[in-house]
């Protein structure tokens, strides 16, 4: 099965979206995989050397941001956040449309705003010179991954959110 296959089988999201969700699930899959592997280092280095790997703290804590931001985009396409329907049965189906466009466009706009406060932080952290305490990695541009992230969330929000909450009645009338 080739690569191309394989992503379409596993993956509802359309066109573009597919591969980019594809792309962001291997950078943090990625990410995972190398903060397991430094984990199971740094553990093994205390126990049988009686000395852990300089900067580990630093580089999870790096390693965190760059997967928990990697995965944001993805999980809000797919409509993974936290939601309470105990009105739904209770309120027609457009009611839950509207309230479901309302808050898609809630998200997107607050993850911009905020993406645009956190690019600024980035920029200052860049402009002072402000790194890690041990390892001295400069702290601005995990920052500005972040920022771009949340850009990416809310355009993901705004664009693919927003289509599946429109189309999202369709496909259950098509499947009763």
């Amino acid at each position: 099965m080739s690569l191309s296959a394989w992503v379409r089988a596993h993956y509802d999201e359309a066109g573009p979206v597919r591969w980019l969700a594809f792309a962001l699930e291997v950078v943090a899959a990625v990410v995972l995989f190398l903060l397991m592997v430094m984990t199971c280092i740094d553990v093994g280095g205390r126990y049988l050397f009686n000395n852990s790997v300089d900067g580990v703290t630093e580089l999870t804590e790096l390693a965190l941001a760059i997967m928990l931001f990697a995965e944001m985009p993805v999980m809000t396409w797919r409509g993974g956040h936290v939601v309470v329907d105990m009105l739904d049965k209770y309120l027609g189906s457009v009611v839950i449309k509207v309230l479901g466009l309302v808050a898609a466009f809630a998200i997107s706009t607050s993850m911009y705003f905020l993406g645009v406060r956190i690019f600024q932080l980035a920029e200052r952290s860049l402009r002072r010179g402000v790194v890690t305490e041990y390892l001295e990695l400069p702290t601005g541009y995990i920052v500005q991954y972040i920022a771009t992230m949340s850009w990416v969330t809310a355009f993901g929000m705004i664009s693919y959110g927003i289509y599946r909450i429109i189309t999202s009645g369709e496909s259950r009338n098509t499947e009763q």
